[in-house]
């Protein structure tokens, strides 16, 4: 079983997207867009019929809804704000209607550090009993941000061992659960700094790298024209050398992503 992105460069680089029992990591430095990739591709999994729990620790799960929203109705995210209440349900009415088969959207916020995947699990059963709720897929907003269920943090802790082993959690708990968890994680200064990221460039744990079955790095600049560049740093769907860097569009004030014309992308092929 696959989970296709929506987006013509993601599906072509995983084989078609992401599957069940895998970890998809992106890097990016403060401000990169890393939430916007999630919400998006959160919005386009519920369009495409799968019920999706998004978990955040981060952003408060009002701004995620509102991110979501503004996606969904293609509304700039300040109107969302401002929309009368019968607007509102009219365009959730209209854009329910005309899909088929819409999926479901669960939205969870925990406090930074305050949760692990002990109580995912929890929320899982929870979920499944009073609201026969079972995701087909996971989004964490962030890995790094969450606890280990089984190391315990201490001043003198070294964060390989500690991200490293929330990472094998997290993908343990996609293998328990049988669905694909995409999460991110953040770039060291120079790396959000340089044009041109690598493995080098994670922060705080080289171990997230051993463990993510698909890592991509965003690199966001300043004068970007409404794109984003993607580079693979790691790929165990396909070969990481080909299409290594690629350009995916951007609407910031509507929370999407999109393909851009091939010209962009032969640009970025490397010799």
């Amino acid at each position: 079983q696959r989970f296709p992105f929506g987006i013509e460069m993601l599906d072509k680089i995983t084989g078609g997207g992401i599957s069940p029992k895998t970890l998809t990591v992106f890097l990016g430095g403060t401000g990169s867009g890393k939430t916007l990739v999630k919400t998006h591709l959160a919005s386009q999994y519920i369009k495409q019929g799968f019920d999706v729990l998004y978990i955040t620790m981060e952003m408060a799960q009002e701004r995620i809804a509102e991110r979501v929203d503004a996606n969904l109705l293609d509304i700039d995210l300040d109107q969302i704000r401002h929309l009368p209440r019968e607007s509102f349900n009219a365009k959730i009415e209209k854009m329910m209607n005309s899909t088929r088969n819409f999926g479901r959207l669960v939205i969870k916020e925990y406090p930074t550090s305050g949760a692990h995947v002990g109580n995912f699990r929890g929320l899982l059963r929870e979920l499944k009993i009073k609201k026969r709720f079972s995701p087909q897929i996971i989004i964490l907003d962030y890995l790094n941000i969450c606890a280990s269920n089984r190391v315990k943090w201490t001043a003198n802790m070294n964060t390989y061992v500690y991200i490293k082993s929330i990472a094998e959690e997290i993908r343990g708990f996609a293998v328990e659960c049988n669905v694909p968890v995409i999460t991110s994680s953040q770039l060291n200064r120079e790396g959000f700094m340089s044009s041109d990221p690598d493995l080098s460039n994670i922060s705080e744990s080289f171990g997230l790298p051993a463990t993510a079955d698909l890592m991509l790095a965003i690199v966001a600049k300043e004068d970007n024209g409404g794109q984003l560049m993607f580079k693979q740093l790691k790929n165990r769907y396909a070969d990481p050398t080909s299409n290594k860097k690629f350009i995916i569009g951007v609407d910031r004030s509507k929370m999407k992503l999109y393909d851009v014309n091939q010209m962009a992308q032969d640009d970025m092929v490397d010799t």
